[in-house]
């Protein structure tokens, strides 16, 4: 990597943990902030959008202020070569909000938010109903004490642990 391919990283990585505290910040304002231009800068998002390293851009919404306040995750266990297939149908209901193939027990993880335990319940009785689940495993969240991360934080702390 030649030193004008480092330094393009290093201001998109600026870029990053700047969007990532605030997606709604300015070209104009990260570039004073990097000291470049907000040209440099729209073209440095738009290549970090190119590449994928940013998806999307969006509000960080209380869910449980909007009435979705029952959070549960659903371990299952489905048949062999048949995960993608299940996942997919799941991942198709917006009330889900994460699907995850996992180790262990369980070969897939599902988070929901739903406003009643009836939705949960109807979801729950349609995972159940596909031919390829074996079984699963509901648990329901009580409380919320973290959710998200901060790339600056992430970044900080693995500083801290280089010195």
């Amino acid at each position: 990597m030649n030193d004008e391919e480092i330094l393009s990283k290093d201001v998109d990585l600026e870029i990053l943990k700047i969007l990532s505290e605030d997606g709604r910040e300015s070209y104009r304002k990260i570039a004073q902030e990097l000291s470049k231009s907000p040209v440099t800068i729209k073209s440095h998002v738009e290549e970090l959008e190119r590449e994928g390293k940013i998806k999307s851009y969006g509000a960080q919404l209380d869910y449980e202020k909007l009435g979705y306040d029952i959070i549960a995750i659903i371990e299952i266990t489905v048949s062999k070569g048949k995960m993608l297939e299940v996942e997919g149908m799941i991942a198709e209901n917006p009330n889900v909000f994460g699907v995850y193939d996992i180790t262990g027990t369980y070969d897939a993880l599902i988070f929901v938010r739903f406003k009643t335990r009836k939705e949960l319940s109807v979801m729950i009785k349609k995972i159940h109903t596909s031919e390829y689940v074996e079984s699963t495993n509901t648990h329901l969240v009580l409380n919320v004490i973290k959710e998200g991360s901060s790339l600056v934080k992430i970044l900080k702390k693995e500083e801290k642990e280089e010195e």
